[in-house]
């Protein structure tokens, strides 16, 4: 198998990731900009090669630095993606941090903290790590940095001398969306490319166009951030990072393991260090985030974090031919305030995936059990409802058992023959020694790291560990929600409905 080595990509040579700026003197610190989407999958930008979607922040910033094509989060969930991004740790290595809505483990290294100790002027503005409760442990003050209102407020109230590290968290391209909100900038619905686990339905696309609406959203905003800088002339001493937490909000894709909930748009640039137009196909975990901008900013790193730095010459430099993935508890959405873990390992050519609980409802219970509805692991949209509708219906039940059925304990996906991990082969005994190697890989993994799941399988721990929010949701009349969704399509220089019934294209 072909190896990617991160070394060789990063080398110097001057480039802002904009336009030129005024020359200034590069500190021995650089500040660090780290801009964060919320549920944002690859490859939903237009230098990944979507036909719709435009981002042209981000596709510049690759440009002139690093486009990582093969970066994952360590959990396709917010919380606990977002507080292995701070810590440098898998969720697992997090106790109570490993579910959604739980509480940020104080005791563990956050990279935002040891940036601000090495006097850094640390901030974030809107979402940081959460949901959850981080006063509970201590925190005044959101780990991802003290919240304000917006850049601007944050680098004015900077020391001259300071070095800066920001973190600025979109709640873009989270639900609840705006209807039609995609069609009326003039996207073509047309162009969409339909995930294979999701329906060909005119509905649906319209729903992937009004989730286009707010990408494009985030990126104009990343935007506005680099071009401040710019004119400060900062930026060409900044480290810019975009990438996402987890994937898209439909079925299949966010708080699960397949490819669209886990695999991230990524890209990097720093003047003085990145050279551009690199295209990166090494695997990189987010967890690789907090020691390279430690590094970076030439502090420690500390021994506790499982991430690697991908600066050059990193004394924890390492070979990246796979990347490991996982998840807890999402929503409570089961009796019993249940999880559904899992575990996996993707290469190259292979997705391998270990449900611990396969008797368990993957995406939430049929019937509500505390909060967001049936199989409320799935935020709830037109796109759910319309497969919801097709349970029992002999020619589109595949779509709703891949969304909401049951799986069976092993999963394995060939990915040159299934992008879209929808051809479950564990069966296939063509594959049995590559099967083998995987399963062994996955377990050194978790013992590795000291997964509680590696000896005791189906540990209880993460099922009883307390749910923040008091709000709860009831069940919903799936008829009625259908009917609130008031969908169009542009013919000429009008709008028009379309219906949200017909069925699924071949």
């Amino acid at each position: 198998m072909d190896r990617f080595y991160v070394l060789p990509l990063l080398i110097g040579l001057a480039i802002s990731c904009v336009t030129p700026s005024p020359p200034a003197s590069i500190p021995a610190q650089p500040n660090i900009l780290f801009m964060i989407a919320d549920d944002w999958s690859y490859p939903h930008a237009s230098i990944l090669g979507d036909p719709v979607v435009q981002t042209p922040t981000f596709d510049r910033v690759a440009q002139n630095g690093v486009l990582f094509h093969n970066a994952y989060c360590a959990a396709p969930s917010c919380s606990p993606s977002r507080a292995s991004i701070l810590s440098g740790r898998y969720p697992h290595q997090l106790e109570a941090g490993g579910n959604l809505w739980s509480v940020y483990p104080q005791q563990y290294d956050n990279f935002v903290d040891l940036l601000q100790d090495a006097g850094y002027h640390t901030g974030s503005t809107r979402k940081g790590w959460g949901p959850g409760d981080y006063q509970r442990v201590g925190y005044d003050h959101n780990p991802a940095g003290k919240t304000y209102p917006g850049f601007k407020d944050f680098f004015d109230s900077k020391p001259d001398e300071a070095p800066f590290f920001f973190w600025f968290g979109s709640s873009d391209p989270h639900r609840v969306y705006t209807p039609n909100s995609g069609v009326r900038t003039g996207m073509d619905a047309g162009m969409v490319n339909v995930p294979p686990f999701l329906p060909d339905l005119p509905c649906i696309r319209n729903d992937i166009l009004d989730y286009f609406y707010e990408v494009e959203r985030f990126d104009r905003e990343c935007g506005n951030i680099l071009t401040f800088l710019q004119e400060r002339g900062e930026l060409d001493h900044t480290i810019v990072v975009i990438t996402s937490d987890n994937g898209m909000p439909f079925p299949r894709a966010k708080a699960n393991l397949y490819d669209y909930g886990t695999r991230m748009p990524m890209a990097m640039c720093w003047t003085s260090t990145l050279r551009p137009n690199q295209v990166m196909q090494d695997f990189v975990s987010l967890v690789d985030l907090a020691p390279t901008f430690l590094e970076a900013a030439q502090r420690p790193v500390p021994t506790s974090m499982s991430g690697y730095s991908l600066l050059p010459d990193s004394p924890g430099s390492t070979v990246r031919d796979k990347v490991f993935i996982e998840r807890e508890r999402h929503a409570n959405v089961r009796k019993g305030d249940l999880s559904y873990p899992m575990r996996a390992v993707r290469t190259k050519d292979y997705l391998y995936i270990h449900n611990f609980e396969p008797e368990r409802w993957p995406a939430g219970d049929p019937k509500t059990h505390v909060s967001v509805g049936q199989f409320g692991d799935v935020d709830n949209s037109i796109s759910k409802f319309l497969i919801m509708s097709m349970e029992g219906q002999e020619h589109d039940r595949e779509y709703f058992n891949l969304s909401f059925g049951k799986r069976t304990e092993e999963e394995f996906y060939v990915l040159a023959d299934d992008p879209g991990n929808i051809k479950n082969q564990i069966r296939n005994k063509e594959y049995a020694q590559v099967l083998e190697e995987l399963r062994q890989e996955l377990v050194d993994w978790m013992q590795a790291t000291d997964d509680l799941r590696s000896h005791d399988p189906n540990t209880i721990y993460w099922d009883t560990v307390e749910y923040t929010p008091t709000y709860q949701f009831f069940d919903f009349d799936l008829t009625n929600k259908l009917a609130e969704y008031q969908m169009e399509r542009r013919e000429g220089n009008r709008f028009m409905p379309i219906s949200c019934s017909q069925s699924p294209k071949n």
